[in-house]
């Protein structure tokens, strides 16, 4: 380990200043004369995608299925064993610095990031972005916690001031980033856009400095999310470490700047943020090690297994009327059927995409497991929110598309570098850093596209900089000679309007695509050459007959990494485009049909009541086709439950009032009674509740045992419980234990988790399950009455006798009385439920006094 003390001592003022921002897009500055190596980070929660970007190129990495997913799996330990292999790879892509995990809680279903989160419950998100932390820091590589705080919705997230009164704050939204610091250890965390009660959270040394580091002992690095608003003296001084990306706008030289005009404490704010950084790099060895190499590897065999044990761990049984898991022996034809069939969705969008391995169907795993049962395919519909990148899908790539890349925009001389596109699609953010000249330079990419079936496409350009189109020859979009509109939504926003042109397709006849490219804005670069399907009548009817010839239909409906992505938040709780006919035209067309949600977040379902199954498989990762089509017949057990609740309708959330926000706040107006604390607080019941998930097996879950009657401050009580599988095949249950209040001081929720533990158990078998609950199982925070002296003075010395009892300054508060511990399946299937006796000694002490307990 460095001596940080001493290497403190020996950097000069210009170098402590250049610590605190970042170097480039993706890495920290070195100080090469002291040892200092540079530090590379890379995005994170779906995998380490280090030094490639998705439409540009570069080695790919392994996915792993996304944060929801991963909540769903309900197991801490399999969250463990993901971190250590994105861990691993992070490292062998040259990165010391992972950016993730995600712990923002899903307060809504339209929020835009939730497929990257893992929950709506604060306990199960902590829990899994502990064991996802301790698995990826045990590589040498820390682990980023973000954002931190109240990012849980990304509509206006770069200005907007999320107002959260201070009892949600502290029992639901801090609660992950606590879990993650308290049992995870992790040693970075990123701050959030948002402001938090107007102000910007870089600015807030109550929530960085005395939450964070007094209280919860956090000892790693504080970073800004990717540009960030900061403020010079206040951030350095509120406890902020370093600014991303570089070159600095805040911090870096303009702290020494603000040193030598001698502003106040600063200096011994930054001497603060520079040691807190050196401790922290030092804390997992990077301060003793150069910048590990860029050697990426293939996963192995076993990361394969783990990857689709966790798909398949993840995969949530909503319904099932014995439908599933299918059984071949009496099937003639299947109908596969829907978008995501032939182009299943394994991530959401924005900096989480990795660089994917391999692009699966969902189609060649299933008819390989129904063995010699037929099996047509018909898309349905088409779901993409823009135009449908060609490669992808009906209109493919024969054998990829090359390209040229030529200094200067006249596409013209020696080509500098030659590669190869799997789609046409190219977008450039930071020039240097993804390889490109920093100067102007243009393209050429060609390739053969072929489609899968006859009909008339319309084909879309969309360009940020220039571009135009030629198909065999024929110039059919030149964004040259007329530049469409900004506007578009690819690229961060970045994109124009599209231009489009119609042009007819034969099935299996090639024709060539040549599209050439001149960089044209000096932040984004990128240019998309996508289609849409004219006449999409036609796709449903002939999806309609086939399921109608068929013995069985499987629908494999969803979003994509557009609609569910970084950016934006949706705008509706439906499947997109017209996947919600297409799945009543077939059910009605054939009773024997299955849904499998390739989703991130929650969807509406009107048709639930008319399909005999549905499957939630989320963005699962690498493996998800092999992992679900193992599930739907019946080799694997779906081992998921929900992380979060579906509602009925989306007007039934709790926080459908107040979301996305409005004239620049974001009101959490439901307060604590966020996700299904608030459908049960209000009697509503949803369409699949919290926990919720069904097995190919059955269990029966026993009454709960205490290890004593009474809880005092400081005792841990054990919950024990009894699990028998008494079915007849292997299988999974997560037993959920909820802790009820009973005549509860404040207002609080009628239950809330308290403990999980999943357990898989043979036929027949049975195990106990002890559980554990401590203090904060049975606190609360209470917030006190700030303004009570003043109160008090005014309302008479009598009057503040009798009310003095009930004022008690801010903290986590435990109250003497009696608690119902809930065992059951979901929030809204549970068991019996056992007393226990809360005892305070103030309370009791108090209430022999005549005093109000």
């Amino acid at each position: 380990m460095a001596d940080t003390e001493e290497l403190l001592s020996k950097l000069t003022l210009e170098e402590k200043a250049s610590l605190t921002a970042g170097d480039d897009m993706m890495s920290m500055v070195p100080v090469e004369r002291l040892g200092i190596p540079k530090i590379r980070v890379t995005d994170g929660p779906n995998g380490a995608r280090g030094p490639s970007y998705p439409g540009l190129g570069g080695p790919s990495s392994t996915c792993i299925p996304c944060g929801s997913a991963i909540g769903a799996t309900w197991d801490p330990e399999l969250a463990e064993r993901l971190g250590q292999l994105v861990g691993r790879e992070a490292l062998d892509r040259g990165c010391r610095g992972l950016l993730a995990p995600t712990v923002n809680l899903h307060r809504s279903p339209l929020a835009g990031r939730n497929f990257e989160c893992y929950s709506e419950d604060p306990l199960l998100s902590g829990r899994l972005a502990a064991g996802y932390i301790r698995g990826v820091q045990s590589n040498g590589v820390f682990a980023t916690v973000k954002h931190f705080v109240a990012n849980d919705a990304e509509f206006e997230r770069g200005s907007i001031s999320s107002v959260v009164e201070e009892r949600a704050l502290r029992e639901l939204y801090l609660v992950p980033f606590e879990l993650a610091v308290r049992e995870g250890g992790v040693l970075g965390l990123m701050t959030a856009y948002n402001r938090v009660n107007g102000a910007w959270v870089t600015e807030q040394r109550a929530l960085l400095t005395d939450l964070l580091r007094d209280e919860w002992g956090f000892e790693g690095i504080v970073m800004t999310d990717w540009f960030g608003i900061v403020d010079t003296r206040g951030s350095l001084g509120a406890g902020l470490d370093l600014e991303m990306p570089g070159p600095g706008r805040s911090l870096g030289s303009k702290v020494r700047e603000a040193v030598e005009a001698g502003a106040g404490s600063l200096a011994s704010d930054l001497d603060n943020a520079v040691m807190r950084l050196l401790n922290g790099l030092n804390r997992i060895g990077a301060l003793d090690a150069p910048t590990p190499p860029i050697d990426p590897k293939p996963p192995t065999d076993h990361d394969l297994a783990l990857i689709r044990r966790a798909a398949a761990e993840a995969t949530v049984l909503l319904t099932n009327d014995g439908i599933l898991p299918i059984d071949s022996s009496g099937l003639r034809q299947v109908a596969v059927i829907g978008p995501n069939a032939s182009l299943p969705r394994i991530q959401g969008g924005g900096s989480a995409q990795v660089m994917k391995r391999r692009q699966p169907t969902m189609i060649d795993p299933l008819a390989s497991a129904l063995g010699d049962v037929a099996v047509v395919v018909e898309r349905g519909c088409e779901v993409d929110r823009s135009a449908t990148v060609i490669g992808r899908g009906v209109l493919r790539a024969t054998s990829g598309f090359s390209y040229e890349l030529f200094d200067g925009s006249e596409l013209a001389g020696e080509p500098m570098k030659r590669g190869e596109l799997d789609e046409l699609r190219l977008f450039v953010m930071n020039t240097s850093a993804q390889g490109y000249p920093s100067t102007d330079w243009s393209m050429r990419i060609r390739g053969l596209v072929v489609s899968d079936e006859d009909g008339t496409f319309e084909i879309a350009l969309a360009q940020s900089g220039r571009a135009r189109l030629s198909i065999d020859d024929d110039p059919v979009l030149d964004g040259f000679v007329d530049p469409p509109p900004p506007g578009g939504r690819d690229f961060f926003g970045g994109a124009s309007q599209d231009i489009t042109h119609e042009v007819g397709f034969t099935a299996g006849v090639a024709k060539e695509f040549v599209v050439e490219y001149a960089r044209g804005n000096p932040t984004i670069a990128g240019v998309r050459i996508g289609y849409r399907t004219k006449n999409t009548d036609v796709l449903i009817d002939r999806a309609v007959a086939a399921a109608a010839a068929s013995d069985l239909a499987v629908l494999f409906v969803g979003t994509t990494e557009e609609w569910e992505s970084e950016g934006h938040d949706r705008s509706s709780l439906h499947l997109p485009g017209r996947q919600d006919e297409l799945i009543e035209r077939v059910a009605a067309a054939n009773p024997k049909t299955v849904v499998v949600l390739n989703t991130g977040a929650p969807v509406a379902m009107p048709w639930a009541d008319d399909v005999g199954g549905i499957v939630q498989c989320w963005f699962g990762g690498d493996e998800m086709a092999d992992a679900v089509a193992q599930v739907l017949t019946g080799s694997t057990e779906p081992g998921g439950r929900l992380p979060t609740t579906i509602p009925m309708r989306l007007e039934h959330n709790p926080s459908y009032d107040h979301f996305p926000g409005e004239n620049g706040e974001l009101l959490y107006g439901e307060g604590l009674f966020m996700g299904y604390r608030g459908y049960e607080h209000r009697a509503i019941e949803p369409r699949f509740a919290f926990g919720h998930g069904l097995s190919y097996t059955t269990f029966e879950i026993g009454a709960p045992r205490l290890s004593s009657p009474t809880f005092r401050s400081g005792d841990v009580l054990t919950v024990s419980v009894e699990v028998r599988n008494t079915g007849t095949r292997p299988g999974s249950e997560v037993v959920q234990c909820y802790v009820a209040p009973v005549s509860p001081r404040l207002a609080r929720p009628p239950k809330e988790l308290k403990a999980f533990s999943k357990v898989w158990l043979d036929p027949g078998k049975s195990t106990v399950v002890d559980l554990q609950l401590d203090d904060r199982s049975f606190a609360y925070w209470d917030p006190g009455q700030h303004d009570w002296d003043k109160v008090a003075e005014r309302v008479g010395t009598v009057t503040a006798h009798f009310l003095a009892e009930s004022r008690r300054s801010a903290g986590w508060q435990l109250d003497s009385g009696r608690f119902e511990v809930v065992v059951g399946r979901s929030s809204a299937v549970t068991g019996p439920s056992v007393s226990v006796e809360v005892i305070v000694e103030a309370d009791r002490v108090r209430a022999e006094q005549g005093g109000t307990p």
